[in-house]
């Protein structure tokens, strides 16, 4: 597994996932990575909305975190071109608007970032389910028999 990877893991700090990771295919990473920053958001507004400042803190700490060393550094500019370059700058944007969010107490800010990331997550899934419906089908295994014929003999 690729040191950047393990990095944002170790961010997302999720125990109970780690048969997943292991297993996981480099698709289903990234949705981790989402997964985790989303429901990072989510304790920190709640921690946010409680006044509770340190762990809101650490929430919003953890989602940069998720975003940077995981998901900005998994992109590949050589191989995605101007995909990669887009994501890079919204994901820069992400982490910007997460610190304001930290500094001024902005519910809205983690509600605009926890948005994007969930439209990131669904449209990254939805390419996963496109390429498996695309797969050709398996050809079944010979087994020396000539196919039954239901025409005229």
């Amino acid at each position: 597994m690729p040191a950047n990877v393990k990095n944002a893991l170790s961010a997302y700090g999720q125990s109970s996932i780690e048969q997943d990771v292991e297993h996981a295919s480099p698709h289903k990473l990234i949705c981790l990575l989402y997964e985790g920053a989303i429901k990072a958001l989510f304790m920190a507004k709640m921690h946010m909305q409680n006044h509770e400042i340190g762990p809101k803190g650490l929430a919003i700490s953890k989602a940069i975190a998720i975003i940077e060393e995981g998901l900005r550094n998994s992109l590949d500019a050589e191989k995605s071109g101007d995909i990669a370059a887009n994501l890079d700058t919204l994901y820069d944007y992400m982490s910007r608007r997460l610190l304001e969010a930290n500094f001024h107490n902005d519910v809205n800010a983690l509600d605009e970032v926890q948005l994007l990331l969930s439209q990131l997550k669904e449209s990254w899934e939805s390419i996963d389910k496109t390429t498996e419906a695309n797969k050709p089908a398996e050809e079944p295994p010979e087994t020396g028999r000539q196919p039954l014929s239901y025409g005229r003999v």
